[in-house]
């Protein structure tokens, strides 16, 4: 069920009426928990039943590692829970993956061979929800939170539906204590929830979907385009992949606004970042703190040589490109990121003091570095829209080496306005005047903004409807 379907407005609308209505605190968990499932059975009513199972058993076993006095056994709780929550993970999302590339390694040798392929269906957010479930295990061990006494909370914390399919990825120590406590009806937390989904389904429509007409057949068969189109086919794809995670992220949060639930930021003008480690601070942010503090503050971080942190860099991106699909050109594209960080933080360790500049150089300095992250963040994005390495490598070629072709097979204003509206967003976040505008301004003023943004965004949608991006994973 698409955030941007009528099935979903009619759906939201019914949950978000009974929610309220009901004087119950309790009753609503349960109406919530209902309508989460609901809302996943709709795709498959089975996987319910196996994402149900896992938390059940993540449930039992963090309650059983609060109560232990070994550390031994501890440890091995937390061992079961990582290993369950992987081995489901890598068996619907990878199993096929790694089936065909261990194939394809014994042909190279001469072996013959020929594995059979596996009839899995991939439940749609299995990264997000078990990214969740373990970060909720390891918390309890580490004494962060509490193992949650009710089954039906902590169910609702993993399947609340505004983040259950594409994120963002939620801690259970920052959602478990908002369904402990007392919610009230708030006008200014539902006009924020509807200015978030508005925005999100101006992203969305308005502009993921119809700069998909400029990426889909540049990315299709680079060869055949020249290389002003290729330029163009990238910066379009930069800009659609931000719109549509983006926007599906806004309507996720607005959503939860109006149910009366908070979920994390999961992005802060990532195209005004200074340099690649800035980047990742402000892109998908959820992710980035996950992978930093399950996986690469465990793996020493940077507290060894720089050797060291240059590997613990490379794996950590590596297995990151590679939770976003089973495919080798995620995980490319990860470790081309690691490499990207692994660069600064060398280039940051040897750089001298700055002396003091001008507000102008200042500046221009800033944009400069903010130009050549984009565009390196940009190069990198091919690696991340093309099917193979052989696809990504074409495109760079002829954006690199002037190549004659098929020019773009629409008209390009459409991208430039894009760009222009990108920058305003960005730039209209950053001013603080701007931030507080729906604060200070009549709610009339803002609910009539909102409501003509959503008209827009109806309006100048695309003819074909598409799935967000994110939902592949």
């Amino acid at each position: 069920m698409s955030f941007c379907s009528q099935d979903y407005f009619f759906f939201f609308t019914a949950v978000f009426l009974a929610h309220w209505m009901l004087p119950w605190a309790r009753a609503r968990v349960y109406l919530l928990l209902a309508a989460s499932m609901a809302f996943y059975a709709r795709w498959n009513h089975w996987l319910v039943l196996v994402i149900c199972a896992s938390t059940t058993l993540d449930y039992l076993l963090a309650r059983a590692i609060e109560r232990g006095r070994s550390e031994r056994i501890r440890r091995s709780l937390v061992a079961v829970s990582v290993v369950s929550n992987v081995a489901l993970l890598s068996f619907f999302k990878y199993a096929n993956f790694f089936l065909n590339s261990l194939e394809q390694a014994l042909v190279r040798t001469g072996a013959h061979t020929s594995f059979p392929v596996l009839r899995v269906i991939l439940p749609i957010g299995i990264s997000f929800y078990t990214f969740e479930a373990i970060s909720y295990v390891v918390d309890v061990y580490r004494g962060r939170c509490h193992a949650e006494r009710n089954l039906a909370n902590l169910l609702l914390f993993i399947l609340f539906f505004p983040h259950l399919v594409s994120g963002p990825i939620v801690r259970g120590r920052h959602f478990l204590p908002q369904i402990h406590r007392p919610r009230a009806w708030n006008w200014a937390r539902v006009n924020l929830g509807l200015q978030l989904i508005a925005v999100g389904l101006f992203k969305k429509l308005a502009l993921a979907d119809r700069l998909a007409f400029f990426v889909d057949p540049v990315f299709a068969d680079p060869g055949a385009y020249r290389t002003s189109a290729i330029w163009l086919g990238v910066l379009s794809y930069s800009m659609q992949i931000y719109c549509d995670f983006s926007g599906y992220t806004d309507i996720a949060l607005g959503s939860a606004h109006l149910l009366g639930y908070t979920l994390p930021q999961n992005f802060a003008q990532p195209y005004f970042s200074p340099n690649i480690s800035q980047f990742w601070r402000r892109w998908n942010m959820t992710l980035s703190a996950w992978l930093r503090d399950y996986l690469y503050i465990p793996l020493g971080g940077s507290r060894g040589s720089a050797a060291a942190t240059a590997r613990n860099l490379l794996v950590t991106m590596g297995l990151g490109g590679l939770w976003h699909g089973a495919r080798w050109t995620f995980v490319a594209w990860g470790m081309l990121h690691g490499a990207l960080l692994v660069v600064h933080h060398g280039w940051r360790a040897r750089r001298p003091r700055e002396p003091w500049t001008s507000n102008a150089a200042s500046t221009a300095r800033a944009v400069t570095a903010c130009v050549v992250t984009f565009a390196a963040v940009s190069s990198a994005w091919v690696l991340f829209r093309s099917t193979d390495v052989a696809t990504a490598a074409t495109t760079w070629w002829r954006m690199l080496v002037p190549h004659p072709g098929l020019g773009p097979t629409v008209a390009t204003g459409f991208v430039w306005v894009s760009v222009a509206i990108l920058i305003a967003e960005h730039a209209a976040r950053r001013v603080r005047r701007f931030r507080l505008a729906s604060v200070s301004l009549p709610p009339q003023v803002v609910g009539a903004g909102s409501a003509l943004l959503a008209l827009l965004a109806l309006l100048l949608s695309a003819n074909t409807s598409r799935a967000f991006i994110y939902f592949q994973f």
